[in-house]
């Protein structure tokens, strides 16, 4: 099942007095945030009038948002882009593609569980498998991911040693 929307960031402050809001990217690139438009927060479209990195964030100047207070009612909401005219991320799929997918092994087709979440971190991300016999950190590399089919709904991985969280 294909996305219409992305969930790319939450709104998390205001900044300065005439209504720029402060975005922190969520499973989406900075960059990428940036060259979206129009933004989605509560399903309404609001096209960027500015837009400009600072601290892992994004400084936004939103069409209508005017005022400090105008910009302090969207803090908190998520903000989201549609899908279809979003730029791809390096990887070729959003992190909130991946969650759900059904992960097998690739050698032997044993069902281990579903992504349930796609960890960030500086070297690189981590899908978190939960829901079969064990619980598996799965580093988003090449040497451990096999395939990935959004359209079947799996992710197929190679299994190493030590890759669980239990010792059977």
């Amino acid at each position: 099942m294909e996305l219409e929307f992305i969930t790319a960031g939450r709104i998390v402050n205001t900044h300065g007095v005439r209504g720029e809001v402060k975005v922190l990217p969520q499973g989406v690139e900075p960059d990428l945030l940036a060259q979206c438009a129009p933004l989605y927060v509560d399903g309404r479209p609001l096209s960027p009038t500015a837009c400009r990195e600072h601290k892992g964030c994004l400084l936004v100047k939103l069409q209508g948002v005017d005022s400090m207070d105008a910009a302090l009612a969207l803090k908190g909401k998520d903000v989201s882009i549609r899908r279809e005219s979003a730029p791809r991320p390096a990887c070729g799929y959003f992190d909130q593609e991946l969650v759900g997918l059904s992960v097998r092994d690739a050698a032997t087709g044993r069902d281990l569980g579903r992504v349930e979440e796609v960890l960030a971190y500086p070297a690189h991300k981590i899908y978190a498998v939960r829901g079969g016999p064990d619980e598996y950190l799965v580093p988003a590399v090449p040497a451990f991911i096999a395939a990935i089919d959004l359209e079947g709904g799996t992710m197929d991985i190679h299994m190493m040693e030590g890759l669980g969280t239990h010792e059977n």
